[in-house]
């Protein structure tokens, strides 16, 4: 559904997008992850049809998306730092909203409603709070029925309910109308339970695109009981990590988890215990991006 070529962008001499290439698959929830100054806001205006690239190209449902109305009408974005008319409120930011995409439905909005009792429509958004502005937005792009949503920082500032909801609303539609998303967001733990595809970014390109499933089937964490010291692996598997408790020492390993422990098991006669223990995305995170000018000075287990 969305297509990025060999994506650069420059700002006077800040490269800010060095060859982008990423893919979202129709009925995919995807998680743009990376550092502050990785490039992410930039890539997201260029999938909005906000800046032009300086060199490669953005498809949407195969067409460009740059000044292309029809593509822009199946797209809603919810930016980090929303904006609103000044003295509207929420009843005249939906019949707005109404002019602009062809596919609002203005019945579907009354109906969700219900899922926002704290918000008054006829109050002036920007007296609301920053949470109940953010429901605002997401109640607004849901109704636009786009083909595409894109969020950055989707559910910053609101209660842990409100953010349950949301997150369970946008599944449900992901799931009866195949809507694309595209989520980028500091809160790994969220996209964690959510998404089906990651990429992080770094350096103005995506230096790791998987489905989670495999992200996560192909980075472990292996504890090890080792009283004769600091057990060694074959050097076809890349340790991201080490550090000891006493004589527990735990492994952060590139490759296959299975065969890594059986490694580490067959690494010497007194290694007693030998668990495999599920990483997290933030881990991998973490891990992943630790040689690339990402240092971690200290992490606990």
């Amino acid at each position: 559904m969305i297509q990025v070529n060999h994506v650069v962008k420059s700002f006077g001499d800040f490269c800010a997008l060095n060859g982008v290439d990423m893919n979202v698959s129709k009925g995919n929830i995807y998680g743009l992850v990376g550092p502050n100054g990785a490039g992410k806001s930039t890539i997201i205006r260029h999938l909005t049809g906000v800046y032009r690239p300086d060199e490669g190209e953005i498809l949407v449902g195969g067409e460009p998306v740059y000044e292309n109305r029809r593509i822009k009408d199946q797209i809603a974005y919810i930016p980090d730092e929303l904006f609103y008319f000044l003295q509207a409120d929420t009843l005249e930011m939906m019949r707005y909203y109404k002019g602009l995409y062809s596919g609002f439905d203005e019945k579907m909005f009354y109906r969700m409603q219900e899922f926002f009792p704290n918000i008054d429509v006829r109050r002036n958004i920007r007296r609301l709070s920053k949470g109940m502005q953010k429901q605002v937005a997401f109640w607004l792009a849901i109704s636009c029925r786009p083909q595409v949503l894109i969020l950055d920082e989707p559910v910053d500032g609101l209660d842990p309910v409100m953010r349950r909801q949301i997150w369970s609303i946008l599944v449900s539609e992901v799931e009866e109308r195949q809507m694309t998303v595209l989520v980028s967001s500091h809160n790994l733990r969220e996209l964690e339970d959510v998404c089906d595809h990651v990429g992080i970014m770094n350096h103005g390109k995506i230096v790791i695109e998987r489905s989670l499933s495999e992200l996560q089937g192909n980075i472990s964490k292996i504890q090890a009981a080792c009283p004769t010291g600091m057990p060694k692996l074959p050097k076809e598997f890349e340790v991201l990590h080490m550090s000891n408790t006493g004589r527990v020492y735990t492994l952060i390993v590139k490759g296959n988890p299975k065969e890594a422990a059986a490694a580490v098991m067959a690494g010497g006669e007194q290694i007693n215990v030998v668990d495999i223990l599920p990483l997290t995305l933030e881990e991998i995170f973490i891990y992943e991006m630790g040689g690339a000018d990402y240092e971690v000075k200290e992490i606990l287990f």
